[in-house]
């Protein structure tokens, strides 16, 4: 297994934080894998893998550069750098662009665990390649999407936080993604691969990265900045939108109301609310009052965030109207 062997202070000064960089980086994986783990993804691949499909057709280095770099049980290094807090895409791809040309070569034998293809020992400029083929994935396929999104994967950040100060680091860690488990004794396992450990130093810096496609992965920068990317909690934003809401739970409250109660299984502010369900601010506190005067939802502090989330009674009443809970586990897209 994989195991990173973390002290106590380094994890207390760990922390959550967005990366549109590793956003991309799973749509990128999940467009070259062509399959959608759930509808909202399966939707996505429907708009946008024709015109992937349509792009890397028109250069034959491509593809094998896409699965090269994927790999089989790691990922190419220099394609996928660490992203660093407050990073934007931008200043996370450049530094793909800046690899040396022989270094990416390497780095794509170490992902197919021996030696390349003809093509990509041939062809030049892979680096630049890669660098292009992110772009357009940022630009055409994640972009559009970027400030929905942006407002789950907060919600998923402020929800992990609150766990951490309910059940504390374990629980959140062992919820990450399948493979991840906190072992004691300073011991994270952070995949179920056969890699050697990791020590972490104590001055090395943590971080945690939710996307929305499921894929996960584990990457480091030299020994100073280590990152796991991992699924976040529900569905994406625009998949909200389409997930239909039981009837007959939204004929005893009301559709908007309907929704809001099946959202949240993840606890999220009313802004966060406002910003996935597209509907007002005083139509989503309205909904929350009467949930919460109903006993559906209670309450919690996380920081300055105020978070509801669905009692016992919510829970019961939302299975009894056939609601099925969103997966919040995926697919591990690297060890």
């Amino acid at each position: 297994m994989g195991l990173w062997q973390i002290d106590t202070d380094t994890l207390a000064r760990s922390r959550f934080t967005l990366s549109p960089f590793a956003e991309t980086f799973a749509g990128l994986q999940l467009l070259h894998s062509g399959t959608g783990a759930h509808p909202g993804e399966q939707e996505w691949l429907r708009t946008h893998l024709p015109g992937y499909r349509a792009l890397v057709a028109a250069d034959p280095v491509a593809v094998p550069l896409v699965a090269a770099a994927v790999g089989t049980s790691w990922i190419a290094d220099f394609v996928c750098p660490t992203s660093r807090v407050g990073e934007s895409f931008e200043e996370t791809v450049a530094r793909v662009g800046e690899t040396a040309p022989d270094r990416a070569r390497d780095d794509l034998r170490v992902s197919v665990g021996g030696p390349l293809p003809a093509v990509l020992e041939r062809a030049d400029r892979l680096p630049e390649r890669a660098v292009e083929l992110l772009t357009w994935v940022w630009e055409e396929t994640v972009r559009p999407y970027w400030e929905r999104r942006r407002r789950v994967l907060e919600a998923d950040m402020v929800a992990r936080t609150a766990g951490v100060g309910r059940g504390g680091w374990a629980a959140v860690l062992d919820s990450l993604r399948p493979g991840t488990r906190w072992l004691g004794e300073r011991g994270f396992q952070v995949n179920r691969n056969a890699y050697p450990p990791r020590e972490i130093a104590p001055d090395a810096e943590l971080l945690f990265m939710p996307v929305t496609p499921r894929k996960g992965w584990v990457s480091w920068e030299g020994r100073e900045r280590y990152a796991v990317v991992y699924p976040c909690l529900g569905v994406p934003a625009e998949d909200h939108e389409r997930r239909p809401v039981p009837a007959g739970l939204a004929a005893l409250l009301g559709t908007a109301r309907a929704r809001v109660l099946t959202l949240l299984g993840t606890p999220m502010s009313t802004t966060q609310l406002v910003a996935v369900t597209g509907q007002g601010l005083g139509s989503v506190g309205g909904h929350l009052r009467v949930l919460l005067d109903a006993g559906l939802l209670e309450r919690r502090r996380a920081g300055r965030s105020v978070l509801y989330v669905r009692t016992a009674a919510g829970e019961v009443l939302l299975e009894a109207s056939g609601a099925g809970a969103a997966d919040p586990e995926g697919r591990a897209g690297k060890p």
